[in-house]
């Protein structure tokens, strides 16, 4: 075989070796905008680490590893006696302990906590996205447990550890646990009130037993799960340890792990209840309304988990096409790729700049930004999942050829990119959420106006899709037909808003342009070519250290 045929010329380097926290612009930007200075040095800083560990090689061959090894169902051990547990492989395990450690679980109780905790998820959810699952769980179970202040002082010390302890034994045997959720049925879907799981209660007050099915339940080797049963009272929540106080371990049958089309290396299962030990959270009949704060933090963690996915996808394009020669010079140096670049630029730097406002709303935790999060929340989540696929696939097609190989590492990110977008209430149900809080809760819309006003006047795109939002807003008559065009409108201003206050004018420019001023094709890189297009993509180059 002749030696000069394999000389290897004109490949692309591997983006690895750099800070992912540090090269993102857009995310350290907005982390300084939106932490007290009092708390900006110590957050840069645990921020940079965990950025200089994501973007490593070690990590990189974790999630890797992770993926091509999914995780394995144990019914039953050599004898025959029921264990129902799921082996994972070393990486999973790893990627886990890193992410615990680096207070990923941790974000109600520390200064500027979800602000950290999001930019630091949207950071190392790049190194690999589906052990991401069980660590929004567990921070979302925060505000459900605080409804019953003993249950709180038992379990928050342990969810919000930044200790992981693997393997099934009693939470008081361990210094960090996982918790995990189950509320979809087979027969009920979304509309969790009908379900048939049901829940006896027992002589000891709070005490009850379940039996029922969950169709989905996300990382079953989770310390615990927050779960809704039919209760005498009517749909209540409960919380269900996997291992009992004494060390027996509870009734909670895995009947298969879920083949899916991504999010490969999390295991979602099927399990039954069948006497199974539970404790209720919060007032019998109450199981939504107990358990919605979880709901609503875990959507917020899609809208980052998005965000960073978009963001490792473009981070790659750029990285690819600066290096990619092409007819006589650098990809990245052509009019009509540089055009691709800026525009799935400028819906990455829109999501995350969505998403850690979102987050600075919840360390405010005024009445005012729990206002706007009600309407926010869903809106933010409808639409920056939505937009993830679109921009992961045309980011793999700058690649090539090359972006088809699973090597690259753009297959699992194109797998990974529908998920948000269906957990935790797909996108009607989202939109429908919505049209709810502008019927019922006026104070939403007027905290969603005004944070949108902020910017009125500094665009005259802005200011003309303002108002034709208003004019829609104005006859909700009829509305549930033309609810997602709404909802997307309400989610384009909002980002309209958030850039023009923040983002650098070529940014703010070309959003506005394509966005909300309708300069703009059906597909990527039909931005107005009179832009300041090479600006926006160099902001957006994610380059090694």
């Amino acid at each position: 075989m002749a030696a000069t045929t394999h000389t290897v010329t004109n490949q692309v380097p591997p983006l690895v070796g750099y800070d992912v926290f540090a090269a993102d612009r857009a995310l350290s930007e907005a982390v300084e905008r939106h932490l007290e200075p009092g708390i900006l040095s110590a957050a840069r800083k645990e921020l940079g680490a965990l950025g200089l560990s994501a973007g490593s090689a070690q990590a990189q061959t974790w999630g890797a590893q992770a993926n091509e090894n999914p995780p394995k169902l144990r019914t039953h051990d050599r004898y025959g006696n029921r264990i129902d547990e799921v082996e994972f492989h070393p990486a999973w395990h790893r990627l886990l302990g890193h992410a615990v450690g680096a207070g990923l679980t941790d974000a109600w109780g520390r200064p500027g906590g979800h602000v950290r905790r999001a930019a630091g998820f949207l950071v190392w959810t790049q190194a690999e996205a589906g052990h991401g699952c069980p660590l929004s769980m567990t921070h979302a179970a925060v505000p459900a447990l605080r409804t019953d202040p003993a249950l709180a002082a038992e379990w928050e010390p342990l969810l919000t550890s930044h200790v992981y302890e693997e393997g099934l034994r009693p939470a008081t045997a361990k210094t960090g646990v996982l918790f995990g959720m189950g509320m979809t049925e087979k027969q009920g879907g979304t509309d969790v009130r009908a379900n048939t799981t049901r829940a006896e209660a027992l002589a000891a007050d709070g005490e009850y037993l379940l039996t029922g099915h969950k169709w989905f339940c996300s990382a079953p080797m989770s310390d615990g799960f927050l779960v809704l049963a039919q209760a005498p009272g009517g749909l209540s929540c409960f919380l269900v340890p996997r291992v009992l106080p004494d060390g027996v371990r509870n009734v909670f049958a895995v009947q298969r792990l879920k083949d899916k089309l991504g999010n490969r290396s999390n295991a979602s299962a099927e399990v039954e209840f069948d006497g199974t030990w539970a404790r209720r959270v919060g007032e019998e009949g109450r199981g939504v309304r107990t358990i919605i704060e979880m709901v609503a933090a875990t959507r917020l963690d899609c809208v980052v988990g998005s965000a960073a996915l978009m963001r490792q996808a473009v981070a790659q394009a750029i990285h690819h096409t600066a290096y990619r020669g092409a007819f006589g010079g650098l990809l990245i140096e052509k009019p009509l790729m540089r055009n691709v670049l800026a525009d799935l630029a400028l819906e990455s730097e829109a999501a995350t700049t969505l998403a850690l406002r979102l987050a600075a709303a919840y360390d405010a935790d005024t009445e005012a930004e729990r206002a706007f999060l009600r309407i926010a929340v869903p809106t933010a989540k409808y639409w920056v999942t939505k937009r993830c696929g679109a921009v992961v696939g045309e980011a793999l097609e700058c690649l090539g050829g090359n972006g088809y190989v699973e090597e690259s590492g753009m297959p699992r990110l194109l797998r990974e990119a529908p998920l948000n977008s269906i957990w935790e209430g797909s996108g009607n149900v989202q939109a429908l959420d919505v049209l709810r809080a502008l019927r019922r809760e006026p104070r939403a819309l007027d905290a969603f106006l005004r944070e949108v006003g902020k910017a009125r006047g500094a665009d005259h795109r802005l200011d003309a899709a303002i108002k034709d939002l208003l004019t829609e807003l104005a006859d909700l008559d009829a509305v549930e037909a033309r609810a997602r065009r709404l909802v997307e409108r309400m989610a384009l201003v909002l980002q309209g808003s958030l850039l023009l206050r923040w983002a650098p004018p070529e940014v703010a420019d070309a959003f506005c342009a394509s966005r909300l001023g309708g300069d703009w094709g059906s597909a990527f890189g039909t931005l107005p070519h009179s832009l300041d297009l090479a600006s926006v993509v160099e902001r957006a180059r994610a380059r090694e250290r």
